[in-house]
């Protein structure tokens, strides 16, 4: 685990902009017009609309994505009564948190009061700002009757996450660790090491999952709460135990199943371990430093099931895996509550997933291949993309069932959906692009089916249904490699091209290639010995129609794949070259990016050819192509060779293509800002639209803005690249892809071969 200095964390929160988060506008500003609408005069309207019905502050303003991480600053993060003010960086902290997983906006908002009536009186006055309320960081037992309080008076979502966000995911856990040892909840004796906030809170739904209320023993800081016992407000005291024979920890913990720990580190001793019944179950969840030590516990009892609040350990508990995404679902359908069903369905949806298949991206982060349900790992990590689809959508639906909703939800599948584009997993784009894909999957060939990160995406296209892959390599070592990434290969066709029982398919692809190029000095051994290699012999199965598109590049040069795609499969005969595409996914669109692999320092009659595939590619993509050849001149303002080319093709590209908006050369600048544009230049074809599509004037340009975009913000996602103007579905994978960017490129070349065989006889304006 890193060690977090304290001038580390100053300069982290200082540098820059200080502190973790800010506002944004999310409508247009610039113009007068603009501010019209959103000020004086146009901002009447809404109001008036709110006024005749409140509820309408839900369409026309923030209030359903909008929550207050409230604290007055007496129990925070650990550090205890430290004041308000001081207690603001959680809270900002918090604020992130809402934001990064659950897409939420947070105001975080610090109530210098300590008096509990005082205080719930200043929320409940500005409670109508929110959709609501995340109480933080307030300590017991005020906690506990402020939570109450407002829950009542207020109709908007209330939780106190330092209760219920550790209770509901250590009861996922708890329910999960359970299951791997065959235990029964109903029978199992359980310690809870603690008496505060979470502790009760985390009994209390242990409990509303089956644990039965005499096999449990909790204890505060003077020892086993008892019923002989005069100190006990009333949380504790509803805990009380009849047991009179103990006293202390090691007492209690002797022979119990599950001991779960909310109070300070190092009380559980080695002994005390070794004490409990078989397959122990711990939760060590004090911070930072845990009750016992995770190798002290292993040492103790190899049996022992185990999870802490570490990021560094096996089956982490983390409020982040919880509170977003319990919020989301109540924000989603305009929650008056988080009611216990919405908890407890967080609770199982939690639970559930864990049991589903790991996704790639959650190994790639913790740099593992296996994870599964079992020992080490029966809680969600909280990097899994799923919890918010998952998890919110889970919560929203037990809000609309237990009726607190305002809102209902009719198409649930879509809602999942949307969760995932608002935190950028998907776009509605590569939604699209895969349920095309997956209504009619094509035989895709993997041509390096023996990179992992090749394998993976073969496994996970086939799981998604987008494709039928074939992967090219040797059985044995696939199958080792499957077993290593813990990949089932059942139901993919594997072709050892290498292998004696190919050798009659090599030669027939051999005496193909050499009558389809006889005339440049093609032998048939030249051509025999060629198919040995994975990427003549894969492009052959494409262009003899025993596959329907090929993947390649995360091993290969690009020059010499180029160089293959041209003797085996060729380009379009209505082009002279071919390119490849990007497509950049943001905030502010879609931009289709083009020369990005191929051309290098093309000439007018190849940037022609790439602004009619481009055009020609948007449209597959069911966009009209709005097209910007881009330069470092705007409309003849530098006479250079390199601005020249780009004015004469697009001279070519309007004489021929009238109908295709297309204008140029211009800057980039010029390209993306209409307002800009349209006041310097009001002549342009351009005037009026957004622009899509952008050819630049070299491979050097192109993808230096692509990848510039693609390392400045993280926000932006890449698909591509995307080959343009082949005669068949070849299409390359950038160096460094991730499994996920394999995916999609197996969707776009799913579609192409689809479309290609569908539309083979159809005229192509642009063509």
């Amino acid at each position: 685990m890193v060690k977090i200095s304290k001038e580390a964390a100053l300069a982290y929160h200082e540098q820059g902009r200080p502190g973790k988060i800010e506002v944004k506008p999310t409508k247009a500003y610039r113009t007068q017009t603009d501010l019209s609408l959103a000020y004086s005069p146009g901002v009447a309207f809404p109001c008036l609309e709110i006024q005749d019905n409140p509820d309408e502050a839900y369409r026309y303003t923030d209030k359903g994505n909008l929550v207050a991480v409230i604290s007055n600053g007496t129990a925070v993060l650990g550090l205890g009564d430290i004041g308000a003010i001081s207690g603001k960086p959680v809270m900002e902290g918090k604020g992130l948190l809402f934001k990064i997983y659950g897409g939420i906006d947070v105001f975080d908002i610090e109530v210098n009061e300590k008096d509990p009536e005082k205080f719930c009186e200043a929320v409940e006055r500005i409670a109508s700002t929110f959709g609501g309320i995340n109480l933080e960081d307030i300590k017991a037992p005020e906690c506990f009757y402020i939570e109450e309080r407002l829950k009542r008076t207020l109709d908007i979502p209330v939780m106190h996450d330092d209760q219920h966000g550790t209770a509901i995911i250590s009861a996922a856990g708890l329910k999960n660790a359970l299951e791997v040892i065959g235990k029964d909840i109903k029978k199992v004796r359980i310690v809870v090491n603690g008496a505060g906030a979470a502790a009760i809170s985390c009994t209390k739904l242990y409990m509303a999952l089956g644990a039965q209320k005499e096999n449990i023993v909790m204890l505060d800081s003077k020892g086993v709460i008892s019923q002989d016992r005069q100190d006990l407000n009333e949380q504790k005291r509803f805990f009380a135990t009849l047991r009179t024979d103990i006293h202390t920890l090691a007492e209690a913990v002797d022979g119990a199943d599950v001991f779960v720990g909310l109070s300070k580190g190092n009380v559980l001793t080695k002994d005390m371990v070794r004490s409990m019944a078989q397959d122990p179950i711990i939760f060590a969840l004090a911070n930072p430093v845990p009750e016992i030590s995770y190798e002290d516990a292993m040492d103790a009892r190899p049996d022992v099931l185990m999870s802490t609040g570490r990021t560094d350990y096996p089956n982490q508990i983390n409020n982040v895996i919880g509170f977003p995404y319990i919020f989301r679902g109540a924000l989603d359908v305009h929650a008056t509550a988080i009611n216990e069903e919405m908890k407890l369905a967080a609770v199982h949806a939690i639970a559930d997933l864990a049991k589903l298949a790991v996704p790639d991206v959650v190994n790639d982060v913790y740099k593992v291949n296996n994870l599964h349900f079992g020992r080490d790992y029966f809680i969600p990590k909280p990097v899994d993309p799923r919890l918010i689809s998952e998890v919110s959508a889970a919560v929203a639906k037990a809000a609309i069932e237990s009726g607190v909703a305002r809102k209902n939800i009719e198409d649930w599948d879509a809602y999942k959906r949307s969760l995932s584009v608002l935190l950028g997993q998907e776009t509605k784009l590569t939604q699209k692009l895969y349920s095309t894909a997956a209504a009619h999957p094509q035989r895709v060939v993997f041509a390096e089916a023996v990179h992992p990160t090749m394998l993976k995406a073969a496994v996970q296209a086939k799981a998604e249904g987008i494709c039928q892959p074939i992967l090219l390599g040797n059985d044995e070592v696939l199958a080792k490699l499957a077993k290593k990434l813990d990949l089932s290969l059942e139901g993919i066709e594997i072709v050892n091209l290498r292998h004696p029982s190919e050798q009659e398919r090599r030669e027939r692809y051999a005496r193909i290639l050499t009558e389809k190029r006889q005339r440049e000095g093609y032998t048939f051994q030249e051509a025999n010995d060629k198919m040995f290699e994975r990427n003549y012999f894969g492009m052959m199965m494409v262009e003899t129609g025993e596959a329907d598109a090929f993947l390649t590049g995360l091993y290969t040069k690009y020059s010499n794949t180029v160089k293959v795609v041209k003797e085996v499969i060729g380009i379009r005969p209505q082009y002279k070259h071919f390119g490849a595409m990007h497509i950049i996914n943001s905030a502010r669109g879609t931009l289709y990016i083009a020369d990005t692999l191929v051309n290098e320092n093309p000439d007018t009659e190849t940037l022609i050819d790439v602004a009619k595939m481009a055009a020609k590619s948007v449209r597959f993509f069911n966009e009209k192509p709005v097209i910007s050849m881009i330069s470092h001149s705007n409309f003849g303002s530098s006479q250079s060779d390199g601005a020249q080319k780009v004015k004469h093709a697009v001279e070519y590209m309007q004489q021929h293509y009238p109908e295709l908006l297309i204008d140029g050369e211009m800057q980039l600048g010029f390209a993306l800002d209409r307002e800009l544009r349209d006041e310097q230049y009001p002549f342009t074809r351009l005037k009026g639209l957004d622009v899509n599509t952008l050819v630049f004037p070299n491979l050097t340009s192109a993808r230096s803005s692509y990848k510039m975009l693609q390392m400045l913000n993280a926000d932006v996602e890449i698909i591509g690249p995307i080959q343009m103007g082949l005669n068949k579905p070849i299409h390359f994978i950038d160096f460094g892809a991730s499994v996920r960017d394999v995916v999609n490129i197996v969707a776009v070349a799913s579609i192409d071969a689809y479309v290609d065989k569908v539309k083979k006889n159809l005229a192509d304006p642009i063509d």
